[in-house]
């Protein structure tokens, strides 16, 4: 299964990246983030892998995140026509996702994130769970996006929201 979705960020694109790859914002934007702890390499740096723990709901999902691709390395003084990438690839019991993200300037203090989402099932209940339901992986990858565009912009954190 793939799909692609996008936000418009009002803010510079510098500054969206830097609150991106700060661990630090994590929990006040990725809803039901339990744990994002790295298991070798420095969070956020290409080749890292991390141990994540989501909650949804009443379950907890436990995964792998390795992070494939992070350019430009230094996310200060970025030229305005360079296209800033950050790729993952997560892996759980019975799924393999991969994320390619893009950010580019979009005017004046603007910033486009343009997300690609691939996911692979293996095992009965996760393929039958892609097949049932394809469109809540993409409802969750907006309300994630929307979710930190509203942290970006206006420092609401998911947690009070839900709390």
């Amino acid at each position: 299964m793939k799909f692609t979705v996008s936000i418009e960020i009002d803010l510079p694109r510098e500054r969206v990246v830097q609150m991106l790859a700060d661990p630090v914002h994590l929990p006040k934007w990725l809803r039901g983030l339990v744990l994002h702890e790295p298991l070798t390499g420095i969070h956020g740096q290409a080749g890292t892998q991390s141990r994540v723990v989501l909650r949804m709901g009443q379950q907890e999902i436990e995964a792998t995140e390795t992070i494939t691709r992070r350019e430009p390395e230094d996310l200060h003084g970025i030229p305005k026509e360079t296209v800033v990438h950050f790729d993952r690839e997560l892996v759980t019991k019975g799924m393999w996702s991969a994320v390619r993200d893009r950010f580019t300037e979009a005017g004046p203090d603007k910033t486009l994130w343009v997300s690609e989402n691939e996911y692979r099932f293996s095992g009965l209940p996760m393929r039958l769970m892609g097949l049932l339901m394809p469109s809540a992986f993409r409802k969750q990858s907006l309300q994630h996006m929307r979710d930190f565009k509203t942290f970006a912009e206006h420092g609401t954190d998911v947690r009070d929201a839900l709390g």
